[in-house]
């Protein structure tokens, strides 16, 4: 029962759509159908407004950390922490109050490890950021972040569920990165400023 309850506190919380909820505040057009129809903190900043994309993206990260944070005063069960943090990811993906259309999830699975461990966050954002300096591309550091979640997070805790949540979550980013894949090996893909 506890992780039921768990699982669907995470996956209501994760509904919330920040962008959405950011752009309609700031009167700002719909990032579902501008830009890149994608409802996340880049294509915020790519509709031209950095204090919303920054909005949008603590947001997210924080639609991570929230169910994690609960889940590990409430419960010392690792697997109810993964499972609150794995069902906000979801939420975000398929938000129940957005007709099921959210966005691809880097930020809040960032906030998932982040609440899990600073440490293997810390790693998450560094590979990121120097993927992103050296590429310029979000989605490709996005990518490189994913495949790097498992071997951090082993690295890190050691923790078997946490592992695999590590690779639950870095499989659905991936999936969700189909598109900008396809965009990069032909590369059509935009890069960060563009």
């Amino acid at each position: 029962m506890e992780y039921l309850i768990f699982a669907i506190a995470g996956y209501l919380l994760g509904s919330v759509s920040s962008a959405v909820v950011v752009s309609r505040a700031m009167h700002l057009p719909d990032p579902r159908s501008e830009g890149s129809g994608n409802p996340g903190a880049t294509n915020v900043l790519r509709l031209g407004n950095k204090v919303g994309a920054g909005l949008t993206l603590a947001g997210d990260i924080l639609k991570g950390v929230l169910p994690v944070l609960i889940a590990r005063w409430l419960s010392e069960d690792p697997l109810t922490v993964a499972l609150a943090g794995t069902s906000a990811f979801v939420g975000h993906l398929f938000p129940l109050f957005f007709g099921f259309k959210g966005g691809k999830g880097v930020a809040t699975a960032l906030g998932v490890f982040a609440a899990v461990s600073l440490p293997v966050s810390g790693g998450l954002a560094l590979t990121w950021m120097v993927t992103a300096l050296v590429f310029r591309y979000s989605s490709l550091s996005a990518l490189v972040s994913a495949v790097s979640a498992p071997v951090w997070t082993r690295w890190l805790l050691a923790d078997p569920v946490y592992t695999g949540l590590a690779i639950v979550l870095g499989l659905i980013l991936i999936l969700r990165h189909w598109g900008n894949m396809q965009r990069l090996l032909s590369g059509t893909e935009s890069k960060i400023g563009q």
